[in-house]
């Protein structure tokens, strides 16, 4: 069942049974610890639901249209997930659970991919539990604007304020009046930053590249684009459908391939990669370095992994196109298995803990090919 059809009206209180019974990874929260100092109300999942219940009893929540209530419920729902896996009692005592927001996300996108849940619909819910934290946060952070803009590019930033607003009445502490304060200043940083409503107006691809990166302080510099080649950087699990896309859309291309040359080294999936990597990296040298356009096809799953690549190829002044290809869980097993070089599904399981969707902020361009 989707977590959205427990989605209650304005006015109505949440049916906690039905989310009990048709949501298991729910009950995976109960008894996880917190630090009672930020949460005296108890465990996990007694915050959890605090924070749903302050949500949907809020004038804010009320004042949605129907599909950004519930897209804010199924974010409270997901909010803690992650702090089921990075919950750690320090040597001092102190409970902590760092990561848990960037871990929550992958865990939401895994479940709301085998949902059937659409893809934008479900990367709006992951961007609000990957930034929940942010707005505690953010006006002491050095790179505050940085992460102002980074947040936009993928989520409407009122979506993650409002969340963040329960996230604090959700629970009990001494410094309540503090959080909401804090919260508020994140509200007016993001608003003086320009990025409140939409996406931040860089001049140009590049510069938007080059200052995501870090290797730009100012946003509005412009750039000479680069121009030389054109890499197009494919990014999706096994079986979704990255090859058929290349057949289609880049026949004539030059293609670097990671299930290639897997087979032409004669290294299974579930092995070391290392010496596939290395290979991959050095054809891809060679392409950068007489300035050919040609196809990188990989899994490039996470951001770190996407990044190493992009790197390279930004060495060699090209310009580089993501293009994420993603299919329903159901079809995507069933291709996968149809493959003659089928990608063992415990090896699929691994590869989905550090899913990653990319955006805008990682390369020139990014296109979404989704089977929805």
């Amino acid at each position: 069942m989707s977590p959205f059809d427990l989605t209650p009206q304005p006015g109505e209180s949440v049916d906690w049974s039905a989310v009990e019974s048709q949501l298991p990874w729910f009950a995976t929260m109960i008894g996880v610890e917190q630090s009672p100092r930020y949460h005296a109300e108890g465990d996990v999942h007694t915050h959890v639901k605090m924070v749903v219940d302050d949500l949907v009893a809020s004038p804010a929540w009320a004042e949605r249209d129907p599909d950004s209530r519930a897209d804010l419920f199924v974010a409270a729902l997901f909010h803690d997930l992650g702090k089921v896996y990075c919950t750690r009692r320090e040597d001092d005592g102190s409970i902590t659970s760092r990561g848990h927001a960037e871990r929550g996300s992958v865990l939401a996108r895994q479940e709301l991919w085998r949902c059937g849940v659409p893809f934008e619909r479900r990367e709006r819910v992951c961007a609000v539990v990957r930034w929940h934290m942010l707005p505690f946060h953010l006006v002491s952070r050095s790179e505050a604007n940085r992460l102002s803009y980074r947040v936009a590019e993928t989520v409407r930033w009122e979506d993650v304020l409002t969340h963040a607003t329960s996230d604090a009445r959700g629970r009990i502490c001494d410094d309540l009046d503090d959080i909401l304060d804090r919260v508020q200043l994140a509200r007016e940083w993001v608003e003086a930053a320009g990025c409140a409503a939409k996406n931040y107006g860089f001049p140009d691809d590049h510069a938007r590249v080059l200052y995501f990166r870090g290797d730009r302080a100012h946003p509005d510099v412009p750039t000479w684009e680069p121009r030389r080649l054109t890499v197009t950087l494919l990014s999706g699990l096994p079986g979704a459908g990255k090859d058929r896309w290349i057949e289609r859309e880049r026949g004539h291309s030059p293609v670097v391939s990671l299930d290639r040359i897997r087979a032409r080294l004669k290294v299974d999936p579930t092995d070391n990669q290392g010496r596939v990597v290395q290979a991959a990296r050095e054809a891809a040298r060679e392409h950068l370095r007489d300035g050919r356009d040609f196809v990188w096809n990989a899994t490039h799953l996470s951001r770190r992994l996407r990044s190493l690549s992009i790197s390279l190829c930004l060495q060699y002044g090209a310009r580089v196109e993501i293009v994420y290809v993603e299919s329903p869980a159901s079809r995507l097993f069933a291709q996968n298995r149809r493959r003659p070089d089928a990608v063992p599904e415990g090896a699929i399981d691994r590869l989905l803990r550090r899913w990653e969707v990319p955006d805008r902020t990682e390369a020139h361009a990014v296109q979404f090919v989704t089977g929805d």
